[in-house]
């Protein structure tokens, strides 16, 4: 088990290296020029010239790399044009928002954790619980009603979803209050009636493509010879269905939930966009709309690294659900 966990942090640090030199590499792919955006209009090619060399921006390619890393680690100093020293995690300097890109992301990122995660919670017990029972129950008016469910999530899209319930919870009956973020810390009834629509919305869509999966799944397995086998020494449904056929149907959907809720933890455009709340995936996109080159690179470099701590989540949970991944 060491060993293969030792493989797999490897080879996420591998990717993760990957992912931070091509993210730095865009900075200077990019046409838009930072020192253009930071300077006023009346600033002479002196002016920006000294700004260039205040940035960096004239030093090789690897020193300033290596410059970017080291501030990620232990912090830096980015000169008087920047904000002078910027602590650990230091991800640079907006030159739009004239703050640190650190502070932004601090200010963002638990928006989209709290939208993320209880979400998440939410599709997964209704998905995959519903998804089993009504392979379990196959041609009952709850696998019809299942199968109903799934074919109307993956219809719908969720701006369509957010706001329907908008319309109805906030507009017309109103219920809830205009969805908002406050710290859980703060106020957890109000973090719970600002979110609990995109959570819904969120929850809807996903369950019922889940829903669909854990019924395949669960289907197939329960055609397997070892589940015939099991029913055939006498043991009980609860250890044939809970022990043997769940434990080997829900592996696929252990592969796509680490891919989902990884790629939804870099910034869930569409719901944040949907419900007004301010995260990960709308300071990217205005991000990329200013041109601002250091919050670009700092919003691909954490999607990323959630990414592959999901999947290295889901491989620590393979080598559980299957021992053999372990000798792979």
């Amino acid at each position: 088990m060491t060993r293969f966990l030792v493989r797999r942090l490897l080879s996420a640090a591998l990717t993760l290296f990957a992912v931070s030199v091509l993210s730095f590499l865009m900075f200077f792919a990019l046409p838009r020029d930072p020192v253009t955006g930071m300077c006023p209009k009346n600033c002479n090619p002196e002016r920006l010239e000294r700004v260039r060399q205040e940035l960096g921006l004239r030093d090789p390619l690897i020193s300033q790399y290596a410059g970017y890393m080291k501030g990620i680690v232990t912090g830096r100093d980015l000169g008087s044009a920047q904000g002078g020293r910027c602590d650990a995690p230091c991800l640079g300097w907006s030159y739009v928002s004239n703050e640190a890109v650190s502070d932004t992301i601090a200010r963002v990122l638990p928006v989209t954790l709290s939208i993320v995660i209880p979400a998440a919670i939410l599709w997964l017990l209704l998905g995959v619980g519903l998804g089993m029972l009504s392979a379990l129950r196959r041609g009952s008016w709850l696998d019809r009603a299942a199968i109903g469910f799934s074919l109307t999530g993956a219809s719908l899209q969720l701006y369509f979803v957010g706001a329907v319930l908008l319309i109805v919870f906030v507009y017309n009956l109103r219920l809830l209050p205009v969805p908002s973020y406050t710290s859980l810390f703060d106020n957890p009834l109000k973090w719970v009636s600002g979110l609990v629509l995109a959570w819904v919305a969120l929850a809807f869509l996903f369950s019922a493509i889940y829903a669909r999966l854990s019924r395949a799944q669960m289907l197939e397995t329960l055609s397997e010879d070892f589940v015939r086998t099991a029913r055939a020494k006498g043991l009980a449904k609860r250890t044939v269905y809970g022990r043997h056929a769940l434990r080997a149907a829900i592996t696929p959907v252990v592969t796509i939930a680490g891919l989902d809720v990884g790629g939804a933890l870099g910034g869930t455009v569409i719901t944040e966009t949907t419900f007004g709340l301010n995260g990960m995936g709308r300071t990217a996109v205005d991000a990329v709309r200013s041109g601002d080159l250091p919050t670009i690179m700092a919003t691909v470099l954490i999607a990323a690294v959630f990414v592959v701590l999901a999947n290295v989540v889901v491989d620590l949970l393979y080598a559980v659900i299957d021992p053999r991944v372990r000798l792979g």
